[in-house]
């Protein structure tokens, strides 16, 4: 044993011949896992990083990308994911609060990323798996002493957005991620006979840290795409098992007419998180299919909590019960005190799969943590008499919109800059495709200005500014906010004013 948690578990029940990725251009066996990612992290030793340093990696999906993944935590680094639609100037935040010792971007980005980078040395990779961390490692050895990790090592860093100050830096251990996926391992019933078709992002956890993880560690193969598109994902499942995914998968699925009982008939498992997933996506999904979607619920600073069950009944609208290894309670917000079965409360949770905290920020993480252990998710649920627990809401103002944050605050400071806003409010709203849309309300008072301000022109000054998935959907004008009796703008009631804007 090398005595790396997560590299071992991850590699340990693949047969060496036995496929592990596929893409459009070349199939990956377990054996090339292994000396690919011996041959990258190498590389990564030969530039400099050390265990414990950080390697912030803003590339396309590929299969090198999963290799570069690999590599890092092979040689003791921590992995820092970055959503490959950020702008430079969010990346200067995650790269001044990190302060990684390598960042790894696109190539036609290298000069960007370059402004931004501080004493960070500066590698590239695109889609295809070139660039110069590829030339670096193609003529490094194929053999590589893996580094030591113990359980409370960290193994990633996943920024996570909150409802107050900045983005939070996640801190994740080798036992949080290899405790996880062994758990879903187990619940989900994968074997190396199992086929993922992989659709999903990997800069975030589901993506990355649930589908690649539980795939790996089960020596299961993956037919990799580089990103979702109905009609390539119906024609893979003709030779695959199961699918992860989120709402947005399963709205668009149902409306490829491809999507059949018979282009399923192979399929033995469709899972769905990172946002909810509508009741009624649930049942049209179970009768035109006759297989029905299994979803489950977790964060970025948790993994995976709960899930409905493999063999039982799977209820639309909830996300299950808790992990077997994991504790659920459902508390009062004042209180602290557990709330009765059927009532709304916060959902805490305790477990190995839970991150060590907030990266250097000990106030945040002293507030995220019950002084039992128990860790303050934010997230509204309620739990019924036979223990499915179901996620009404946030406690907070978060949008998850197509399975991704957007942190209001965020996008109103964008808005508020420009001339002619009095002040904005940045909400989400039910829709269909994406579970919910990001739109703002953007106040203009009531002078000569009110009427110079357009939704196209607002869209197009903070488009440079912010990530596609962050840009508001619409944008809505009024002439003031509403406030309550202490001036505070009720985002509640703009919800409910606004809720069938996309119906």
């Amino acid at each position: 044993m090398t005595g790396n948690l997560l590299f071992d578990r991850l590699l340990a029940a693949g047969r060496p011949s036995g496929l592990a990725i596929e893409t459009d251009t070349r199939r990956y066996a377990y054996a090339d896992l292994d000396r690919e990612s011996a041959r990258l992290a190498n590389a990564l030793v030969g530039l400099g990083v050390r265990p414990g340093d950080r390697v912030a990696v803003q590339v396309e999906k590929s299969a090198v990308n999963l290799l570069l993944y690999l590599a890092a935590v092979r040689a003791g680094a921590v992995y820092l994911p970055l959503n490959t639609a950020y702008t430079l100037a969010e990346l200067a935040y995650f790269i001044g609060d990190a302060e990684p010792a390598l960042i790894v971007g696109d190539p036609v980005a290298r000069a960007g990323v370059a402004g931004v980078a501080g004493i960070a040395r500066v590698e590239t990779l695109d889609a295809a798996g070139e660039g110069s961390l590829a030339d670096l490692s193609s003529s490094q050895p194929d053999v590589f002493e893996t580094r030591p990790r113990t359980e409370d090592d960290l193994a990633a860093i996943c920024y996570t957005s909150g409802t107050t100050g900045r983005s939070k830096g996640a801190m994740l251990t080798h036992r949080a991620l290899a405790s996880n996926a062994a758990t879903l391992v187990d619940l989900w019933r994968f074997t190396p006979a199992d086929v993922l078709v992989h659709a999903l992002p990997v800069y975030h956890v589901h993506g990355l840290f649930v589908a690649t993880n539980v795939a790996l560690m089960a020596g299961a193969s993956m037919i990799l795409q580089p990103k979702f598109e109905p009609g390539a994902v119906v024609a893979a499942m003709a030779r695959a098992t199961s699918l992860m995914g989120i709402p947005t998968f399963y709205t668009r699925l149902l409306a490829h007419p491809g999507l059949t009982r018979e282009a399923v008939a192979g399929m033995r498992l469709f899972i769905s998180g990172s946002a909810p997933l509508l009741a009624q996506t649930h049942h049209d999904w179970t009768e035109r299919t006759g297989k029905p979607i299994l979803e489950r619920y977790g964060t970025t600073e948790t993994g995976m909590n709960t899930s409905n069950p493999y063999d039982r009944e799977r209820v639309a609208g909830t996300v299950g019960f808790p992990l077997p290894d994991v504790a659920l309670r459902i508390v009062d917000e004042a209180t602290g005190g557990d709330v009765p079965d059927g009532e709304i409360g916060v959902i805490e949770v305790k477990g190995p799969n839970v991150c060590a905290g907030y990266w250097r920020n000990p106030e945040k993480t002293a507030e995220a943590f019950r002084p039992d252990g128990y860790f303050i998710t934010g997230d509204l649920g309620q739990r019924d008499a036979r223990g499915y627990v179901s996620i009404v809401g946030r406690g907070k103002d978060l949008i998850i919109t197509g399975g991704l944050n957007v942190y209001p605050k965020e996008v109103e400071a964008e808005i508020d800059a420009l001339p002619g806003v009095v002040e904005s409010a940045v909400i989400g709203l039910p829709h269909a495709d994406f579970g919910e849309g990001v739109t703002a309300v953007v106040a203009v008072g009531a002078g000569s200005s009110a009427n110079q301000l357009t939704e196209s022109a607002v869209l197009e000054a903070i488009a440079p500014r912010l990530a596609r998935f962050k840009q508001p959907k619409r944008v809505l004008f009024v002439t003031d906010l509403p406030r309550n009796a202490m001036g505070k703008v009720q985002k509640a009631r703009l919800r409910e004013d606004h809720r069938d804007l996309y119906r």
